[in-house]
């Protein structure tokens, strides 16, 4: 695929972002568009704002001209600007990103064009990027429709050619011939085109994407070099891949999402979606279907949601993937969410999931070592949550201790301890194995999660008759624990008089060790979570800046970060009082030494364990978090 600046692309594998708003002020000056002293006085601006913006950003809100005067201007002057350093400039690539895909083009051995790799990783939409190129190169902008083309004029164009040059003709207008190109300084392309149609040929630009979808729409096939053939050999083969890849990955999950011209498949990782292909939308039915078939989901079912379970072993690496997987029903098709559970996981010793050492400590004295009560592990979707549980019962298992689970499916499979797997297909519910659980003689009773009211009163009421419970809950931070309990008309006093200790948490990207740079905050920033310099003392900032290691993305794995709430006797009497969750935090902030989750992610953020951005962004602010050097002493670092 050619995605623009044949020519120009070149000199692009040494590009950087560059003063390009200093070459296109000096276009809109010679113009007429801008005067001499609104540049200048632009320029003072930008230098004084708190936030870094780009020069025509700064201009585009000073109202010196619009963004149609700016486009048009660009139309009708081709600017000899680099194309990465036109799309910062023009809003529409950040500088980091530019770096990174640069970065990627250096790497690569394939000698990639530079707006193909912003494309392939997501930096740009095609569309975009083609309508930047077509502003840059004074082409007009082209959206293709079926019912747009010419099909006689179609007829004359060999297939072979339209899959090679990737361009299309529209129609005919006053004699002229109307082509839709990918790529307009494909010279070869455009010769090509002038050869079949004339010298008087107009070129407009398309993305490949557009050009290929409507060939396929108007003849039924798929275009020679771009086909893929959906029988089920190759489907198995297609479906094979994207398990093999997620697994070299380390992906934790798989989305194949049918969109209305193609079906995308993303791998999330570190906690973050990114994109693995885009495929051929016709493989979506048979690719769905492959996966039912090997989930022993309803295959024939295509109107309501459906659920499975997938043993995978791996061919290349050897290893077993257990995987959930989720058929949902969209306007589009089935979106298909597959979580990925390696039977080869290692089990974290307690000592390795991140908590600071002071927490860490009385984690263990006041929580796991009491020999009664409900310790919760609260946190959304992917934060960790089972990953705490199993390096907490790792930590309890002993000959002299008699460990039952019951869990939804069993992740880790842990060697002297009885562990259920629910199954309601055959009759293995929760509701069933909880009323099963307390006559196995347990001193410990782990549950996957609590899901309803009577798992949860299960859990209280095992904790009365002196057993302990282990169990993980879908709330925000750890007093919100405490107040889900209480609407799910879980008396006050049982709770106080039970719950021994919530532990909130969430993951966070760990800075790529191999890339980080230093890191100074914006005022922005330490205005949003309420910090002055005093605040920020002894703290050191970091960034990754992106290399091959991490995939240019400035992360390589994830770090834990931890709120405890410890019921003491001055919270649990906040509890019987029926305080509110405000009052509830600041007596455990006072009285047990508790951390909020904020905190505890401003502490690995200054010690440039995790971003600022993220620590800010992903963590809850339910007030003003204590001077760094403050919340170093409570948990000694």
């Amino acid at each position: 695929m050619h995605t623009g600046l044949s020519d120009v692309g070149d000199t692009q594998r040494k590009e950087g972002a560059g003063d390009s708003g200093l070459e296109l002020a000096a276009m809109l000056v010679k113009c007429g568009l801008l005067a001499d002293e609104q540049l200048k006085y632009a320029q003072r601006v930008k230098r004084k704002l708190p936030t870094p913006r780009t020069l025509i950003a700064v201009m585009l809100d000073l109202n010196f001209f619009s963004r149609e005067q700016l486009r048009e201007t660009l139309r009708s002057n081709i600017v000899a600007v680099k194309l990465g350093a036109l799309l910062v400039e023009l809003g529409y690539l950040k500088p980091a990103e530019l770096q990174a895909a640069l970065g990627m083009q250096h790497e690569g051995d394939n000698c990639k064009m530079l707006g193909e790799i912003l494309v392939e990783q997501r930096f740009i939409q095609e569309y975009t990027l083609a309508e930047a190129l077509a502003s840059q190169l004074g082409y007009p902008y082209i959206e293709l429709e079926p019912s747009d083309i010419d099909r006689a004029l179609l007829a004359r164009v060999p297939p072979q050619w339209i899959a090679q040059h990737s361009f299309i003709p529209v129609r005919e207008e006053h004699g002229q011939v109307l082509v839709a190109i990918a790529d307009p300084l494909n010279l070869e392309g455009r010769k090509t085109a002038e050869k079949l149609f004339g010298a008087g040929t107009v070129f407009a630009i398309a993305t490949l994407k557009g050009i290929r979808e409507v060939v396929t729409s108007l003849k039924r096939g798929i275009l020679q070099g771009s086909a893929t053939a959906t029988d089920e050999h190759t489907v198995t083969g297609i479906v094979n891949s994207i398990f093999e890849e997620a697994l070299k990955d380390g992906a934790s999950d798989i989305h194949i999402e049918p969109l209305r011209g193609s079906l995308r498949v993303r791998f999330r990782r570190d906690g973050m979606l990114t994109l693995y292909k885009d495929l051929a939308k016709e493989l979506a039915m048979p690719i769905s279907s492959r996966i039912k078939v090997m989930a022993e989901a309803d295959i024939a079912e295509r109107r309501r949601h459906q659920d499975g379970r997938i043993c995978y072993e791996s061919a290349k690496s050897g290893s077993s993937l257990d995987m959930r997987v989720s058929f949902y029903v969209t306007i589009y098709g089935e979106k298909i969410v597959l979580r990925l559970l390696s039977k080869k996981g290692e089990l974290l010793d307690l000592n390795e999931i991140g908590m600071p050492a002071r927490m860490l400590e009385k984690f263990i004295d006041d929580a796991l070592d009491t020999p009664s009560g409900v310790l919760i592990v609260t946190g959304p979707t992917g934060s960790g949550k089972t990953s705490t549980l199993y390096s907490c019962v790792r930590h309890m298992n002993d000959l002299n201790t008699s460990i039952v689970t019951a869990e939804e499916p069993v992740e880790y499979v842990i060697e002297g301890i009885a562990q259920c797997s629910i199954n309601p297909k055959i009759g293995v519910t929760f509701e069933e194995t909880l009323r099963h659980i307390v006559r196995q003689d347990p001193d410990i009773i782990v549950l996957g999660e609590i899901r309803d009211n009577f798992s949860a009163e299960t859990a209280i009421q095992a904790a009365l008759t002196g057993h302990k419970v282990l169990t993980t809950f879908h709330t925000e931070d750890s007093v919100g624990g405490l107040l889900r309990l209480m609407n799910m008309n879980i008396e006050a006093f049982l709770i106080a008089s039970t719950v021994v200790c919530v532990l909130s948490q969430r993951l966070l990207r760990r800075i790529c060790p191999e890339c980080i740079e230093p890191y100074l905050p914006t005022p922005t920033e330490l205005r949003r979570i309420g910090y002055s310099n005093l605040d920020l003392r002894g703290a050191e900032f970091s960034i990754g800046r992106g290399c091959p290691k991490c995939r240019f993305s400035g992360y390589r794995g994830r770090v834990g970060v931890f709120e405890m709430l410890i019921l003491n006797e001055m919270v649990k009497d906040a509890i019987l009082s029926k305080k509110t969750s405000y009052e509830i935090r600041k007596v455990s902030t006072e009285t047990t030494g508790m951390v909020t989750l904020l905190e505890s992610g401003l502490c690995k953020a200054a010690s440039g364990l995790v971003s600022l951005q993220d620590a800010v962004r992903q963590l809850p602010r339910l007030g003003k978090p204590r001077p760094i050097a403050e919340i170093r002493r409570l948990l000694g670092e």
